[in-house]
């Protein structure tokens, strides 16, 4: 199992000098991939979760890593598909992956928000069909000479997008979900599967079987696809009863990695942004970034 780590993108710890610290950290460690997330807007009562509170835009995070970096992979975990263009996103990820020097992996969703979707002026009218039109239509963009696209929600005339990824045929897609039609369009039509931070760690062996039996439902190879976790790592100096995977000590967390990777899990990218005491605008920042480096350490891939 791949190891990644999450960049400071949510709460106080989110500045440049901290990412910067935190990716070139992780490159030096021997992370495989970096990965960040997409949160428009919050409710004026502030109801969300903490980390939701202030959050940097994803994209944009990681043109500016990409600089900053040479190696490391490149992810987002995820874009919800429902409030961008399909072809302004292919401009920008191909450009995206021309940068980061081959780098970069897409992870899509469905976005959850109600409130993202009324601004965006976004429908939920059959958005996994327009979920599938939308992947049609950036595959096309990103791999064909000229690209074209005749459907129900897209339509793009015969046109040309130049310059292309450096990826080919395109840089990966991850699909995150974890409704039975999500985790079947993710075995029939993507390069993998993007657990989110609410998931089920005790039991997403299930989540994967169903993306694995969509695929080879599909003709496709099951074993070629990736499945990525994202892990809401939450490190705490005491042994917690009846505890969560990854929330506990150091030791704790390390030992669940082996039962994720049993599940079936082939990347799980440590993510302390969804830790109150860390992607917070309250937090610490310091004490946040303290943490991380003690992470970072301990987590690292071949310890």
């Amino acid at each position: 199992m791949e190891i990644g780590f999450a960049v400071p993108v949510a709460g106080s710890w989110a500045t440049p000098e901290h990412m910067i610290h935190v990716v070139r950290r992780a490159e030096q460690l021997g992370y495989h991939s970096l990965w960040t997330f997409q949160r428009l807007l919050v409710p004026a009562d502030l109801g969300w979760s903490e980390t939701y509170h202030s959050v940097q835009d994803p994209l944009t995070t990681l043109a500016f890593l990409a600089a900053h970096t040479g190696r490391i992979r490149l992810g987002v975990a995820v874009l919800n598909m429902p409030f961008l263009s399909p072809v302004v996103l292919a401009k920008q990820t191909a450009t995206l992956d021309i940068l980061a020097g081959g780098r970069l992996d897409v992870g899509l969703g469905l976005g959850w928000a109600d409130e993202e979707y009324q601004a965006t002026g976004a429908s939920r009218h059959q958005r996994g069909r327009r979920a599938e039109e939308f992947l049609a239509v950036l595959r096309t963009l990103w791999q064909d000479e000229v690209a074209a696209h005749d459907g129900v929600f897209y339509q793009v005339p015969p046109t040309r997008m130049q310059p292309k990824p450096v990826q080919r045929p395109h840089p990966p897609i991850l699909l995150g979900g974890h409704a039975p039609a999500a985790l079947d369009r993710a075995g029939r039509l993507a390069d993998g599967w993007v657990s989110g931070s609410q998931a089920d760690l005790k039991g997403i062996g299930e989540a994967v079987a169903t993306v694995k039996a969509a695929a080879t439902g599909a003709g496709r190879d099951p074993e070629a696809l990736r499945f990525v976790c994202r892990g809401a790592v939450r490190v705490r100096a005491a042994s917690l009863p009846d505890r969560e995977p990854l929330t506990g000590t150091l030791d704790q967390i390390r030992s669940d990695l082996g039962l994720l990777a049993g599940a079936g899990i082939t990347e799980l990218f440590v993510d302390l942004n969804f830790d109150p005491e860390i992607g917070s605008p309250r937090a610490d920042p310091y004490a946040s970034l303290r943490r991380a480096d003690e992470v970072l350490d301990a987590l690292a891939p071949g310890r």
